[in-house]
């Protein structure tokens, strides 16, 4: 048990985003009455419990095996998953936001202040170490997402211009890197296979982008529509890249996929809302059979995985 505690993997935090991901999206679904709180319910309990697991296990792997933790925040790639804990917490924020308002703020401030200090820190490793390019991925966008969503619980409880702040940080590294990417994609080497399911992340900025400048702006708008079309795109893009998901091995960073395809259902709601267009009401409801299918797949998957005990092993 000890030895699958020094592995427990930061990646994990990458279940907690799908999940409250998904739990946010049934009561989206249940406020336009299309589902019953049930499932809301069922399944917002259920992370929070996940979640304090999985915050318990690392807690206390940092403990025993401080020197694992390190190595995680110095590793090139897997450094980009701590922001998933502040990530995490943004994410419960805005699922208990009409359910338990008191908690959500909680939730919100620690995942702010948290997710601050990583982005921050994650930043100044970027920048004081060389990485070759076939280095980068779409992980990287991991601590970017976090600043966008900032504004989309906080402006119920700061000035719009704080949560304008959060906005304009992750949009603008969401560009910068997205051209590294480019760049990296079409010119260096393939993704390795470990992380091809990340490329869903690219899906992320633009669709929670969206989500957020409508609660800044309040405003259905062109800069608004741009947004969310090009997370339509991503979709489209990848539905044409299925030959790269073909025959791959799974890991857990496949859940990393898992959040973004719940960000763009979340996304087809918020533009119902706003617009009272028929056509995204029914993307929503594509969407979301889309996201539930990979959900189901990715935590079928899991569940294999640790029954063969392959889950918290050394991937060095």
């Amino acid at each position: 048990m000890k030895e699958k505690l020094r592995y427990f993997p930061i990646t994990a935090f990458a279940i907690i985003m799908g999940l409250t991901g998904l739990s946010i999206v049934f009561a989206k679904f249940y406020h336009l009455q299309w589902m019953p709180k049930v499932f809301y319910d069922a399944l917002l309990f259920t992370v929070t419990g996940l979640f304090l697991l999985f915050a318990g296990m690392y807690s206390v792997k940092a403990i025993y095996y401080f020197e694992e933790v390190k190595k995680d925040f110095r590793h090139r790639i897997r450094i980009n998953f701590f922001s998933a804990i502040s990530i995490s917490f943004l994410l419960l924020s805005i699922a208990y936001m009409t359910y338990w308002p008191f908690l959500s703020l909680v939730f919100w401030w620690i995942g702010v202040l948290l997710h601050s200090v990583l982005m921050l820190h994650t930043i100044s490793y970027w920048i004081q170490h060389n990485f070759e390019i076939h280095v980068m991925n779409p992980a990287w966008f991991i601590p970017v997402v976090g600043n966008i969503l900032v504004p989309i619980s906080g402006v119920e409880y700061m000035p719009t211009s704080f949560s304008f702040i959060y906005f304009s940080i992750g949009f603008f590294f969401w560009i910068i890197l997205f051209a590294i990417f480019m760049n990296r994609a079409i010119f260096h080497h393939q993704l390795p296979q470990k992380f091809i399911p990340t490329l869903f992340i690219l899906i992320a900025p633009p669709a929670i982008g969206f989500i957020a400048y409508i609660r800044i702006a309040q405003s259905w708008d062109v800069f608004a529509v741009f947004l969310l079309f090009i997370a339509y795109f991503f979709v489209a893009l990848l539905a044409f890249l299925y030959k790269s998901f073909k025959g791959l091995e799974f890991f857990i960073s496949w859940w990393a996929f898992t959040f973004p395809m719940m960000a763009i259902t979340l996304a087809s709601v918020v533009a119902y809302q706003v617009s009272a267009l028929s056509v995204y009401k029914y993307l929503s409801f594509v969407m979301f059979a889309l996201a539930i299918i990979t959900v189901s797949v990715v935590a079928w998957q899991t569940f294999i995985k640790i029954r063969k005990g392959e889950i918290c092993v050394n991937e060095d």
